[in-house]
């Protein structure tokens, strides 16, 4: 950060965490962005009325993003949490070292980014009063210094009301668009951010899916294993209760009594795991079907973004069709009044002819 930076802006929160960057390849996976943690701060720009977050690490900065009311930090576990920045078109991840650090920053990104938010009202609100009173004051002008001679051209200036009415109308069309068209990208960025949370749970699931299917296969051998023994072991108890006996045998039959025993209970407690991680199995795929319809839903508002920047295409044309209209009904009413004034030249002309004429 440059020193005329640090003059305007002031610090308003920081908190230490790793950070993290999703890779842009897959968009999956995450990238260590600091090797230790690293301080992340808020800081706000009174001149300019922003807010960033800021992250440095030695010489090189890590983070450098200005919040804007679209952006949604998403806590996808207890200590971590992440965001979506659109203009350096990439995900940061933030892991904290307590769950309280997570919340403090949450919160703390909330409350910016609903500031964040008034200011851009603040600043829209002051634009569109300067607007207003940049259009008010020419137009009082030209009507003041225009008056007689508009007087005798009615027609056209009726014209001219009128082309202003109209560029006001699109205007307003235009600005509600632009609304619309803004609602539609925090819709898509949240749906983003959902995505890649889920993306990021499939990931993990897969490789829990593929570990347990590993330790499975391997718990069947041990099972068959066990199984076995525990036959060889009934047939040795089988054969010490044929051939009878006392003393030493009854307490070789209790010891592989009680062997047998745990086996059995072995067996179980393998069998409910077995069962735990066929139910984390029915859980990935119920993981999958949010994904896929989190996808569509992408797809859908990605469709709706384009038909909304189509009408605001649509709606510049016009605006630019009615500003061309109104120069053209402008030269037109300069036109009428040169003639008029000829016209009214020559009259003068003619009523001194006459004069003259008369006095002869």
């Amino acid at each position: 950060m440059f020193p005329h930076h640090r003059e305007r802006e002031q610090p308003i929160f920081s908190a230490r965490a790793h950070v993290f960057q999703i890779d842009p390849n897959t968009k999956r996976n995450w990238i260590p962005a600091s090797k230790h943690a690293v301080t992340v701060s808020f800081f706000y720009d009174s001149n300019r009325n922003v807010y960033r977050i800021i992250s440095v690490g030695g010489t090189k900065a890590i983070i450098n993003c200005t919040i804007t009311p679209s952006m949604t930090f998403t806590k996808t576990s207890q200590k971590f949490g992440q965001w979506a920045d659109s203009r350096a078109n990439t995900v940061y991840g933030l892991g904290f070292a307590t769950e309280q650090q997570l919340h403090q920053f949450s919160d703390k990104f909330k409350e910016v980014k609903d500031a964040a938010r008034l200011a851009r009202e603040k600043s829209q609100d002051k634009e569109l009063a300067n607007t207003a009173l940049s259009i008010a004051a020419p137009q009082d002008l030209s009507d003041e210094l225009q008056s007689p001679p508009v007087m005798c051209v009615n027609g056209p200036e009726d014209k001219m009301f009128r082309s202003q009415s109209a560029d006001i109308t699109l205007a307003s069309e235009k600005e509600r668009i632009k609304k619309m068209l803004s609602e539609g990208s925090i819709c898509e960025m949240n749906l983003e951010a959902e995505l890649f949370t889920l993306q990021d749970s499939n990931s993990k699931l897969v490789a829990a899916l593929h570990e347990a299917n590993a330790n499975v296969e391997q718990w069947k051998k041990q099972l068959m294993a066990y199984q076995e023994e525990t036959e060889r072991l009934r047939d040795q108890v089988s054969d010490l209760e044929a051939h009878g006996g006392h003393g030493p045998s009854d307490m070789l039959k209790d010891e592989l009594t009680q062997s047998l025993e745990e086996l059995e209970a072995l067996l179980k407690a393998k069998d409910e795991e077995i069962h735990i991680l066929q139910s984390k199995k029915v859980e990935y795929h119920q993981m999958e079907h949010q994904r896929d319809e989190a996808i569509h839903r992408l797809q859908e508002m990605e469709m709706r973004h384009s038909e909304l920047e189509r009408r605001v295409q649509n709606t510049e044309q016009n605006l630019n069709n009615s500003l061309e209209e109104r120069d053209r009904m402008d030269n037109e009413i300069q036109r009428a009044i040169e003639i008029l004034d000829i016209k009214i030249f020559d009259l003068n002309d003619l009523r001194q002819s006459l004069v003259k004429l008369l006095d002869k």
